[in-house]
């Protein structure tokens, strides 16, 4: 590089973009390479320098672990005598070395959490990888519980979360591709998937989706699931969010694709069925018939939540003719004080419910769960005796509210809460056409979408009845042997369906 570019690097009015631009190689001389370092950091107060001989260190102080840089490297330097890069990288009680010629690199190593040693007079930097670990250890997962089974959960740490993987899956042909997202963050996201399972065409179309991906910052995995969806404008949930191993797992092995994003406690699982968010690992770690119980009761607690309160609405304000003689007395004896319509006096107890719910959410646990019952109990024995609301709409939109929570996953059950209100709306003003009306737009809606172009409704539509074994009903292992036809894996079979016999 020529001199005068170099001055004019060093120069603290050159933009930072212009210096990395321009510059691609290590200066010759310690004292460039140091106001070269301090222009791209903007001085930050955190960046050290040590000098010892011929030698200059280099780190950032909160992003390495000082007890293994002052044992392994700074007390293996410490001696006064000239070294050269081969003594360095015998000398360095370091396992990860790598040397680098490009000052774009060595910056991204050392935010990373890399020592950088420059030898006065090279064009290499030696960049030994210490990197602090400061993460929580692992705990139980705080969202998805379960009673049989593991009792593990992601954390933040993405080396953490590869490494639970890989001791549930110990074969060579888990492959782990990175990635990185954020022009500003630079955010390390793995890409997981078993060689010889999983599809490679559904592993191509995810590579393609994720390197179109232009970001400033990439803080959770929350916001890359919405970046990759097939339809970003829907509300329903395409890729599963999950914060257990086990359920990641179990979605490698049957041909599904992972993404895990450092920083988050929540891995991606691509690509899902609509009937796969009602499932749970759990149901594979009870017999069959409970499992089968189990997700019915979830399929018929989703239609309960949406679609009960809107049902009593389209009743009482078009249909009186279909309510039993018997139930006309006690229901016009709760609705007698209550002055407002009934699509109002429905509204309003999901609107107080809704509150509750989030006011809950967002407060400390013990205060939240007390303010849960508290706020429920007083709200609804007031609204009644106020004459705001009818006792009978209180039990039906309680229920509603309580069908909600069976959804194993959270995105679900949101979705769930949020449909209950269109719906309501069209009970209100055209009855049970209204309803008709709603759950014909949104089957339509769900037969259109894809999920990494596979069908969203599948194993219905289209219809493959050999999958039908293991999605509204969970039949003996032994009839389940075969991977779901979603993914489109290399390899058809989990297991000889003979031999588990």
């Amino acid at each position: 590089m020529k001199k005068r570019e170099i001055k004019k690097l060093l120069n603290k009015d050159v933009p930072v973009e212009k210096v990395q631009q321009i510059i691609s190689d290590i200066p010759l001389n310690s004292i460039k390479l140091k106001e070269l370092l301090i222009q791209i950091f903007h001085n930050t107060s955190d960046l050290k320098f040590i000098k010892f001989s011929n030698l200059t260190l280099v780190y950032i102080d909160n992003q390495i672990d000082k007890h293994e840089l002052n044992k392994n490297i700074i007390g293996k330097l410490q001696k006064e005598r000239t070294y050269t890069i081969p003594e360095i990288v015998s000398n360095l009680a370091v396992s990860d070395l790598e040397e680098s010629n490009e000052i774009q690199f060595v910056v991204l190593s050392i935010l990373k959490g890399s020592a950088g040693v420059y030898i006065e007079g090279e064009k290499k930097i030696i960049l030994a990888k210490i990197p602090s670990e400061n993460s929580r250890s692992i705990t139980k997962p705080e969202n998805e519980s379960q009673v049989i089974g593991p009792q593990i959960g992601f954390n933040e740490n993405l080396s953490t979360n590869v490494s639970i993987i890989r001791k549930y899956i110990k074969t060579p042909d888990l492959c782990n591709e990175l990635f990185l997202f954020g022009t500003r963050t630079n955010t390390p996201v793995s890409l997981l998937y078993i060689k010889g399972v999983a599809s490679e065409e559904l592993i191509s179309r995810l590579r393609k989706k994720l390197r179109k991906i232009k970001i400033d910052g990439m803080l959770d995995s929350a916001v890359l699931n919405q970046l990759i969806n097939d339809d970003y404008l829907s509300i329903f949930p395409q890729m599963l969010l999950t914060e257990r191993p086990d359920r990641i797992s179990d979605g490698l092995l049957n041909g599904k694709i992972a993404l895990i994003v450092d920083g988050s406690t929540m891995a991606i699982l691509c690509p899902m069925s609509f009937l796969e968010f009602f499932h749970s690992r759990e149901d594979y770690n009870v017999r069959w018939p409970i499992a089968t119980f189990v997700r019915l009761l979830r399929i018929m607690a989703m239609f309960l939540s949406v679609f009960f309160t809107a049902l009593y609405v389209a009743a009482l304000t078009f249909h009186y003719e279909i309510i039993p003689q018997a139930l006309l007395v006690p229901l016009g004896e709760s609705r007698s004080r209550v002055p407002f319509p009934p699509l109002f006096e429905a509204v309003l107890l999901e609107f107080i419910i809704e509150l509750l719910r989030e006011a809950g959410a967002r407060l400390p646990t013990k205060v939240g769960q007390t303010m849960g019952i508290v706020g429920g109990i007083v709200i609804g024995t007031a609204a009644v005796q106020a004459g705001f609301t009818s006792n009978i709409l209180i039990i039906i939109v309680a229920l509603g509210a309580l069908a909600s929570f069976t959804t194993p996953s959270y995105t679900m059950g949101s979705l769930i809460r949020i449909i209950r209100f269109p719906i309501l709306f069209l009970a209100g003003f055209w009855g049970f056409y209204g309803i008709m009306f709603g759950f014909c737009l949104t089957l339509i809606h769900l037969l259109r979408l894809s999920t990494l172009e596979s069908p969203y409704m599948a194993p219905f539509y289209p219809p493959r009845l050999k999958d039908w074994s293991d999605s509204v009903v969970r039949l003996p292992f032994n009839l389940t042997y075969k991977r779901p036809a979603l993914t489109r894996p290399r390899d058809e079979q989990k297991y000889d369906p003979d031999e588990t016999k």
